[in-house]
């Protein structure tokens, strides 16, 4: 194959690859790309529900999970698909090899199930591809420095594919789905959602680390970094364009992008902690330990020298979040712990926020004669962030919705 041709990297979601049907319809979409006159490599998600089920069975055997027994377990899910899908693409007449991401390159570090990808030696794929071959590589997965295996988190297999896409010096990275694009919010919420044509890199990772679930924010994130072109559009059709993600200077006067929102968030308060230099270094730095990230964390002094500590978490982290800040309280002789696990946090995305100060007026406004309450509230230049009672999600995200981008009054 001329190596001078531009290099894709296809990635395809558990849907994209849920039974031999569409296996072979995957296969099908990347002889065209071929013939488009692309030179290919592909990374997998495992099929359909496979994750999920497999959780599911190691529940079933043991209801306190080990996370590197999970890593292991969990890795078999990509490794089927890649098989499978390599044999698929032999059917169709494509020379293809399926990739362990061992066999691939991929190196890691970090704690089971949220391991960091730290170097990708993708000699042996560059090789394959020079031999005209399709590289079919697992995704979600790499190896650490002992042997073991490690997966990247939910949505690993996107960090995967810009990674090889990094690493192969790609022309783009082509996130396939079952959806035809990104959206203004989630469109099982809003019906009036509107797809997006083209995001910059920097609006597409605060959407995904303030909860739209399209893209894992550390892959978008690191295409930023290696300035890699996303394309996040359907495995089903190629006939709808999809969504652009890419380097996209902001012009002058605020987009409403979108409205995000995240369920899967609790909210914990240390009260009455001593308000005195390094308390709180002490108390992040514990949960850091365990591997709990904190966000929107907001102190308040009180009288007497004490002060109120809030934060969220990741509902998953809760139970290890309340053990390390109660042994945090006794510790340093704070009055306690409280914890909420019925929230949610809603945010509107867009570019230059901080220079509009009408912006959070409308929020509240709108969210007020909804009748919704704010808890907390956090900002920066690209987001507007309230946290809020789960039970009102849905209805301030449909509300946000219409005053920001249906209406399209800012």
């Amino acid at each position: 194959m001329d190596r001078g041709l531009p290099l894709t990297v296809l990635k395809f979601g558990g849907s994209s690859v849920a039974d031999p049907a569409r296996m072979r319809e995957v296969a099908r979409r990347v002889r065209s790309e071929m013939d488009r006159g692309f030179r290919v490599a592909v990374v997998v998600s495992a099929m359909g529900k496979t994750t999920d089920r497999l959780i599911s069975l190691a529940r079933d055997v043991n209801v306190r999970l080990d996370g590197r027994e999970l890593d292991q377990l969990l890795a078999t899910g990509e490794q089927q698909s890649a098989a499978l899908l390599a044999l698929a693409l032999k059917a169709e007449g494509v020379m293809a090899q399926s990739f362990t991401a061992p066999q691939a390159g991929f190196k890691a570090v970090g704690f089971p199930m949220e391991g960091r990808i730290y170097r990708v030696d993708a000699q042996e794929v560059e090789e394959t591809l020079a031999n005209g071959v399709v590289p079919v590589v697992t995704g979600f997965q790499a190896v650490t420095d002992r042997g073991d295996l490690i997966t990247l988190g939910r949505g690993g297999s996107d960090l995967s594919a810009v990674a090889l896409a990094a690493a192969l010096g790609a022309h783009s990275c082509q996130i396939l789905k079952d959806v035809a694009g990104i959206m203004s919010a989630d469109p099982r919420v809003v019906r009036g959602a509107r797809k997006l044509k083209v995001l910059s890199y920097e609006e597409c990772m605060e959407m995904s680390a303030l909860g739209a679930k399209m893209l894992q924010a550390r892959s978008v994130e690191m295409a930023m970094r290696y300035q890699v072109p996303l394309y996040v559009g359907s495995s089903f059709t190629d006939e709808e364009e999809g969504t652009w993600v890419m380097s996209n200077p902001v012009s002058e006067g605020l987009v409403i992008r979108a409205v995000v929102h995240d369920t899967n968030v609790a909210k914990i308060t240390v009260i009455g902690a001593p308000d005195m230099p390094g308390v709180a270094a002490r108390l992040f730095r514990s949960l850091e330990r365990r591997g709990i990230g904190a966000e929107m964390i907001v102190q308040n002094t009180m009288r007497g020298g004490l002060t109120d500590m809030t934060f969220l978490v990741k509902k998953s982290s809760l139970d290890d979040a309340i053990d390390v800040t109660q042994e945090f309280c006794s510790q340093v002789d704070a009055q306690g712990v409280s914890f909420d696990s019925e929230v949610a946090r809603v945010s509107v995305v867009g570019a230059c926020m901080a220079n509009h100060p009408e912006l959070p007026v409308r929020m509240f406004e709108t969210l007020a004669e909804e009748g919704i309450n704010i808890d907390m509230i956090s900002s920066n230049a690209l987001s507007l962030t309230c946290v809020l009672s789960a039970d009102r999600c849905e209805d301030a995200v449909r509300a946000l919705h219409e005053a920001f981008v249906e209406e399209a009054s800012f």
